[in-house]
């Protein structure tokens, strides 16, 4: 008789034994619902609000910016669709765009995207504390350094220790996590909309095309910040369930979230000054719910921190740390703590790091277009087990290079470069362009660009009969 084969189960509250590795048919499970929460409870982060006023900010009136909040909302298809690749490979994202780019050629990104996620969640983190800080002063507890650095230390405990656990404990506190923010945020929309003033003028002249292009590019910034990780959440997924109940659960979980309290910024920037916006926002909240407001920004802060930093520690397997997953994702957890403390106790540095973060959309919008385009073109096939062979695998190309897909990312990189227009660099082209900053459109240069270069040569994996 054989020896029966041992089947990691992936379950809330037990150690994720799985990290880049193909996931077995046999330890698959779950469905397309999982995404749902998953998006829409790491979406109910306070980010949408500050991302709605400041559409309101760069001169945009009530309806323009609610029409730039829902149009960034959309993209959330974009993303979901990424995880599509994640069902039929089995593996995390930055391992499937190897394809695109070849094994050596994806590590430049594999880096960026290890600080972006690292950054965007020391900004979550730092959010979080804050809220967390005034909570404490608000019951009686105004202790100055001690009590910044305890609410530092929750937070970063909370987040830790559910990316630690792994895939089942996420997707689990992002579901129950979500239930009670939805309610709490849905009270915070009952305050905010009715004092909403829909026919204020936009402050000085109309938005004009730099108003636009700038509201634009905050609010789909975040969501293509995802692009690198969505597989990361589908690879558990039975290869039967339907690609389009996967698409649209994950895309109608983002959209619901980020629209929802994108508007809740709108409305509360038409009423009251968003400059600091938690305190904005709480100027036009009763007494009684500004405690739990504060608390619903920390939640929201650890409910988008798990999944980037879940994403961080596969990351840095992509970039060949060689420890487990959850031996891994220490470095990541140790480096957010390190940044937390900076931006907490050091001046300017948060305003520095998301100045730099705003700026990496250079690379990564035109990394999504290619990325897309190539899985687009493959239809989502791929040869799981070249992804993970090196030189000897299908995507192994020139010297680990993938000449078109280089070419391509360079390409959108440099329109990105040449139209973008943020506080550590302005194109040359943005002044013709009457100041719009079309950075994002890179995207859509480095997929044009991958399709030409590749529609006769990359085709949809098919395995031998």
């Amino acid at each position: 008789m054989g020896q029966q084969e041992t089947v990691d189960v992936d379950e809330v509250f037990r150690v994720e034994t799985h990290g880049i590795d193909p996931i077995p048919d046999a330890e698959r499970h779950g469905s397309a619902k999982d995404l749902f929460w998953l998006w829409f409870g790491s979406n109910l982060t306070f980010t949408y609000v500050i991302n709605g006023a400041l559409a309101v900010a760069f001169g945009l009136s009530f309806w323009q910016a609610t029409a730039v909040v829902v149009i960034g909302g959309l993209s959330f298809f974009a993303i979901s669709a990424a995880g599509l690749s994640g069902i039929r490979t089995g593996t995390a994202t930055l391992v499937i765009s190897r394809a695109a780019f070849g094994v050596r050629g994806n590590f430049p990104a594999g880096v960026l995207n290890w600080v972006v996620s690292i950054g965007y969640t020391i900004v979550n983190t730092v959010v979080g504390t804050l809220a967390l800080e005034v909570f404490f002063a608000e019951i009686g507890w105004q202790s100055g350094t001690a009590g910044r650095a305890v609410a530092l230390l929750v937070t970063l405990a909370l987040t830790f220790a559910v990316a630690m656990w792994g895939h089942a404990t996420v997707q689990f506190a992002e579901r129950w996590m979500a239930y009670v923010l939805a309610a709490g945020f849905g009270v915070l929309l009952l305050f905010v909309l009715p004092g909403t003033d829909t026919a204020a003028a936009p402050a000085g002249a109309a938005p004009g095309l730099s108003g636009w292009s700038l509201a634009f590019v905050v609010m789909l910034a975040g969501p293509f910040s995802y692009l690198p990780m969505p597989a990361d959440y589908t690879r558990y997924l039975p290869r039967t369930t339907s690609l389009k109940s996967i698409t649209w659960m994950g895309a109608l979980g983002g959209f619901l979230s980020s629209v929802a309290l994108g508007v809740a910024g709108v409305a509360a920037a038409t009423q009251t000054d968003m400059t600091d916006a938690v305190a904005g926002a709480e100027s036009l909240l009763p007494g009684w719910f500004q405690p739990l407001f504060l608390a619903l920004v920390l939640g929201g802060s650890v409910t988008n921190s798990i999944i980037t930093l879940y994403s961080s520690s596969l990351n840095l397997q992509v970039l060949g740390i060689p420890w487990s997953r959850a031996r891994a994702i220490v470095i990541s957890a140790a480096v957010t703590a390190l940044g937390s403390l900076a931006a907490l106790f050091l001046t300017d540095f948060t305003t520095s790091l998301l100045s730099f973060l705003s700026l990496l959309i250079i690379v990564f919008a035109p990394w999504g277009g290619v990325f897309l385009a190539d899985m687009l073109l493959r239809r989502c096939h791929y040869d799981a087990d070249a992804l993970h062979t090196g030189s000897a695998g299908a995507y192994w190309y020139r010297s680990g290079y993938h000449p078109a897909g280089i070419t391509a990312l360079l390409a959108g990189m440099t329109f990105a470069a040449l139209t973008c227009d943020s506080e550590l660099w302005t194109g040359p082209l943005v002044a013709p362009l009457g100041g719009a900053d079309l950075t994002l459109l890179g995207s859509v240069v480095s997929g044009l660009t991958y399709g030409a270069l590749t529609r006769r040569r990359v085709a949809a994996y098919a395995p031998a009969a």
